[in-house]
């Protein structure tokens, strides 16, 4: 599960996290969420000392608006995968994202999920973020990686 486009970065260290072993990804993209979202984004921008990304937060597209950048995401992340010798596909998850993410977990009988995100503090803080909450909902493992910036 992601929140944004792959880097090269990102692409390398996922794909090598298992050696020479060859693994397939099922890319599930999250859009950015809702107004509620934008708060604790902000806070968390800010406890990374990133000033202007809390000052901007509400200027990036926001729920049905977001889907088409989230899939021109997904679509650059999944080439990128691809050029590295990987299989991928992938979807962009519009309603309830744990639920999706449960269903392709036992649907593909995924070994395990890796959720790559920016660091969220409040969330992890209380065990709200991505990987907290799906360890509980998916039964595989949950690797949780920090995702790289441009």
């Amino acid at each position: 599960m992601i929140e944004k486009p792959l880097t090269p970065e990102d692409v390398d260290f996922v794909t090598t996290l298992h050696g020479d072993e060859r693994i397939s990804f099922i890319v599930l993209m999250q859009p950015r969420g809702d107004q509620a979202d934008v708060l604790l984004r902000a806070i968390d921008d800010v406890a990374l000392g990133e000033l202007r990304d809390a000052a901007r937060e509400g200027e990036e597209p926001e729920g049905k608006d977001a889907l088409e950048p989230a899939r021109l995401a997904l679509e650059h992340s999944l080439r990128a995968l691809r050029t590295s010798g990987s299989e991928a596909v992938g979807q962009v998850v519009e309603d309830h994202p744990l639920d999706t993410l449960k269903t392709v977990v036992d649907d593909a009988e995924a070994d395990e999920v890796i959720v790559l995100t920016a660091p969220h503090y409040v969330e992890e803080f209380f065990h709200r973020d991505w990987a907290s909450r799906a360890r509980h909902k998916v039964g595989v493992p949950v690797l949780k990686l920090f995702a790289h910036s441009e």
